[in-house]
Formats: structure tokens, sequence, C-alpha cells
């Protein structure tokens, strides 16, 4: 049984390395994901764990293991269709119109988790690659976990998951059956490059982005978290670019970067000139 005050410790520590929130009543939750890691990590007990962390003598990988370890990877292809069908309907028509045909296209999952998001985009945009015009993409997959990162680059995925949202020919058409098991198409693997990002430190590097994918990883954190992961996702958002959140996520109270589009789903720049004219309609 964790002591308060060691809890009280790991959910700071949590919320400074990685911007997560836990309540006071969350103590079996931190206790049955942690202990794998201490068994792991050959650490007897959290109040060495506690100690270890606090004076820094933590064994290479201890630290960020245990925020790998609370970090929620719930994912799915396809999650939620919404967003899916906005873009292949309405935000990839409205993009391609604005780009040139020697553009590249870029599109960035901030968490990508298992890579059903990023791999569920690339199989849609194939679906429309007339639409593209030949158009190249890149599509850019962060997480914090280096665990599902790895298996993002595996591309593989068990019977249950390609069950989980994803349509039967698009499961024939871009995926091969190894065993009972399921690995992504080399066509569809190469659009897409994962790489590890925690969102509360810099991210400026990645460049500039038509298409921002932040679904369900705001909720986890405090407002002024939301604020910040916010601004800083402006700043690399295209002028008439797009943002795409989870359903039960806004930047209404959070963020004067961004305003409604003009169809339910979508966030674009205020500093876009047709921004405001778009939230308007």
């Amino acid at each position: 049984m964790i002591a308060f005050s060691e809890y009280d410790f790991l959910r700071r520590f949590l919320k400074q390395r990685s911007g997560l929130i836990l309540g006071d009543d969350k103590q079996y939750l931190l206790e049955s994901r942690l202990e794998p890691v201490l068994h792991r990590m050959k650490v007897p007990d959290f109040s060495r764990l506690v100690a270890l962390l606090r004076d820094g003598t933590a064994p290479v990988g201890l630290a960020d293991a245990v925020v790998e370890a609370m970090t929620t990877n719930e994912s799915l292809f396809f999650r939620d269709k919404n967003p899916f069908e906005l873009l292949s309907s309405f935000i990839l028509p409205e993009l391609i119109a604005k780009r040139g045909p020697l553009h590249t296209i870029r599109i960035w999952c901030a968490a990508a988790s298992t890579g059903q998001e990023p791999y569920s985009i690339a199989m849609l945009l194939k679906e429309n690659e007339r639409l593209l015009g030949g158009r190249r993409v890149e599509i850019v997959g962060t997480d914090l976990s280096s665990d599902v990162l790895a298996r993002c680059e595996e591309g593989i995925y068990n019977q249950f998951e390609v069950q989980r949202g994803l349509p039967v020919h698009y499961l024939l058409r871009y995926f091969t059956q190894v065993g009972d098991n399921w690995r992504i198409s080399p066509e569809i693997r190469s659009m897409v490059r994962f790489s590890r990002l925690n969102l509360l430190q810099p991210f400026g590097h990645l460049g500039t982005f038509d298409i921002v994918f932040c679904r369900n990883v705001l909720i986890y954190f405090d407002s002024a978290t939301k604020s910040d992961v916010l601004t800083r996702i402006a700043g690399v958002t295209a002028r008439d670019g797009y943002l795409i959140l989870g359903g039960a996520e806004t930047v209404l109270g959070l963020s004067s970067d961004f305003v409604a589009g003009s169809r339910r789903g979508f966030y674009v720049p205020r500093t876009s000139t047709g921004a405001m004219a778009t939230a308007a309609k």
C-alpha cells in the first residue's frame, strides 16, 4: 500500500514530467500500473521508488518507465469516425484547392499511441489518391511512450485490434496476415514517420503542418497546460491549416489562437485570413 506522502510526490512528478493530472482517489490505478515497473527495475517498494526519483539517483530509464506506465494508450482504427469523414469530405478537398501541385501535405498526429490514428489517415489518403493530384504526403506520429512507438514501427496488430473500427476492405487491401496477426503494408507504413515527443517540451523543430490531430490527450492536462500546448500547436500550424481535437476537447476558454471552423469538429488559426469569415458562417 502506497503512503499518501509517496502518492502525493508521484502525482507531482507525473504532472511535471507529462502533464498528467491524478485525483486524490487514483492510488489504486497508480499502484496497479507501477508495480510491474518496480518488479522489472528491481525496486523493492514505493518508498524506495520515491527516494530514487526525489534525490536523482534513479537508474537509467526508471523515470521514463514510470511516466510511460501511467500513460493511457487506448486507440483504435478510425476512432470516432467523424474526424475522418470530415477529413475526406471537407478538409482535404479544401486544402487541396489551396495548395500547389508541388506542395507536400504535412499532417501531425500528436498522440499516436500504438499507431492506429496515423495509419487510418494514411489509408484514407491512399483511398483519395486521385484527389491528391500527385502531391506528396508526410504524416508525423509522435508519442511520449517508447514502447508504443516500437509497436507503431512494427505495424503489427492482433485480430481484436483490426476488428475495432477497421473496415474489412481496408484490412484486405492494406494488411497481410502473419500467423494470428496482421501487418500493415509497406506502402502505408512508408507514409508515416514516428518519433518520441513529450508535448510539454518544445516541438517547433517538427516544422509546419497543414493539419494537426491532437485528440484525447488534452483531457489529461490542467487548464494552464492545455493553454500552453495549444499556443505552441498554433506555432506549428499553417496559417490556413486545421486543428482536430477529441470529441470532449475544445479551445474555448483556453486559447485565442484558434477559432471554430465552418463545420463542427475542427478549428482554424485565428491569424488565417479566412478564419474569421469561415467561423462566421
